[in-house]
């Protein structure tokens, strides 16, 4: 047996669009040994100096001093990159920022390998799978075929500006929409005007506490501040809204539970457009369908008539280890 499989280590980064996650593990048999996290790591997003940066924190705390010299391979899944080709830019941008990482921390592995972050997160699924569908639904929303471990066919993921649709971004951007229509009449009484109002900081005196005695005044006075709240932060902040949609649904608010509805079918859609075959394996990630996620009942069921139950993993690091011990 090759000796860098006895006696080497392998690093595993899953690079997504809210951190940066890194683990070592043994190349023997991908044993994790110790594990650290950084902020974002979106390829097309993060600039490549301050994504160095923080794969050099994740990845420098994953691996003590004394074991830098024995890591052997190292496979970063990125968020904004892929493996269709070898000039594509965010390939190029993750390549770049994690040699760069690699360097700084005096880690001169053999192999480097750079494939997208729904590559590394299927590959997390038990028994390491090579084929079969992947879905994302997080901060953002993307679903993939994979075939020999390697992504042939993309539906969404298209950024918070052109897509995303059903993502924890798209459901956080409905729930002050909602708030909004709520506030100048456009739309029904719903508690996520108050949930929403109080995330963003809005005075107590124009948040709605009966709606029957919410003023024109104070409708007026909500809406003036929570424009500027909402325009003072990047948009794809607004994906931390999303659990206020999830607890106001779990609580029969209407509207809610309209969004996460409609929210579960366009996800429904973006898996629609791999064609999916009955029996196939479908392997999910993010926030918005692990275990607890709100999206979880609802999804399972709308997949249910297309042959398709979900098989969740936590994120793609495990999947990412898998992929550096094979590139030994």
């Amino acid at each position: 047996m090759n000796s860098d499989f006895n006696q080497g280590y392998v690093v595993g980064v899953d690079a997504g669009g809210t951190r940066t996650r890194a683990v070592l593990a043994d190349a023997r048999d991908g044993r994790p040994r110790t594990e650290g996290a950084a902020g974002p790591g979106n390829a097309l997003t993060v600039p490549v100096p301050e994504l160095t940066d923080h794969l050099a924190e994740a990845i420098g705390h994953a691996v003590p001093e004394p074991l830098r010299g024995r890591v052997v391979a190292v496979a970063g899944g990125f968020a904004g990159a892929s493996r269709t080709a070898a000039d594509e830019p965010g390939r190029l941008r993750a390549h770049s920022a994690l040699s760069a990482a690699l360097q700084r921390l005096g880690i001169a592995a053999g192999a480097v390998e750079i494939c997208s972050d729904i590559e590394a997160a299927f590959a997390s699924a038990p028994g390491h799978p090579a084929d079969g569908l992947a879905l994302v639904a997080g901060t953002g929303a993307v679903a993939a075929r994979i075939t020999g471990r390697v992504c042939t066919a993309t539906a969404g993921g298209d950024g918070w500006l052109l897509g995303d649709d059903g993502s924890g971004f798209w459901i956080g951007r409905d729930a002050v929409r909602a708030a909004l229509r709520s506030a100048d009449g456009r739309g029904g009484p719903t508690a996520l005007a108050a949930s929403v109002g109080r995330a963003l900081g809005l005075p107590g005196d124009v948040l709605p506490y009966d709606d029957a005695a919410w003023t024109r005044a104070q409708r007026e006075a909500y809406r003036m501040h929570l424009l500027p709240a909402v325009m003072a932060q990047q948009p794809i902040r607004l994906a931390r809204l999303a659990p206020l949609a999830a607890d106001a649904a779990r609580n029969k608010d209407p509207v809610a539970e309209a969004i996460l509805a409609e929210a579960t079918g366009h996800l429904v859609d973006t898996v629609r457009a791999l064609d999916p075959r009955a029996g196939e394996r479908i392997v999910a990630t993010g926030g918005l369908l692990g275990p607890d996620g709100p999206l979880t009942p609802l999804l399972t069921d709308r997949l249910r008539p297309l042959g398709l139950d979900l098989d969740w993993v936590a994120d793609g690091s495990r999947g990412a280890v898998a992929l550096a011990r094979l590139a030994l």
